[in-house]
């Protein structure tokens, strides 16, 4: 049961502000599940526009937390490290529901479990908390796909 403060976090995944949505993981057990956390701030770009009178932190990004999170168990289940020759893609998303808002002064839990890895493909259950409420949850599939060369001939 790995935990990881952000320099490890940083390690793993290539995101950067204002789009590294982990702020830390509470544990990681290879090939089984993860557990992290996103604090959610007044600061966070999309508040100013997503709604001024309202702040509520887009849905999109709520999934795309938990697909951060996903990309680390991968990462971790596979022994390797995010790096500038390969990127981490969704390839689906499944029964996607949204249950309750998510606004500044939140800490999001993330818990992601894998249900399967098949000739590349990586399949999640990923669910994201505020307290005890459910606030998200779905099933994601993504892949680790090499970047072309664009230079080369």
């Amino acid at each position: 049961m790995n935990s990881m403060d952000i320099h490890q976090v940083l390690e793993y995944l290539p995101h950067r502000y204002p789009f590294l949505l982990i702020d830390r993981v509470l544990s990681c057990e290879p090939g089984k599940n993860i557990m992290a956390l996103k604090n959610v701030t007044i600061n966070e770009p999309y508040f100013g526009g997503h709604f001024p009178h309202h702040p509520v932190m887009p849905g999109v990004l709520i999934i795309e937390a938990l697909a951060q999170a996903a990309a680390i168990l991968t990462f971790k289940t596979a022994g390797a490290k995010g790096d500038d020759k390969s990127v981490y893609y969704f390839v689906g998303i499944d029964n996607a529901r949204f249950k309750k808002p998510v606004t500044a002064g939140d800490v999001l839990h993330l818990d992601v479990s894998l249900l399967r890895h098949v000739r590349g493909l990586w399949k999640f259950r990923a669910t994201a908390r505020v307290e005890d409420n459910i606030v998200a949850e779905a099933e994601l599939m993504c892949t680790v796909r090499p970047l072309r060369d664009e230079t080369a001939g």
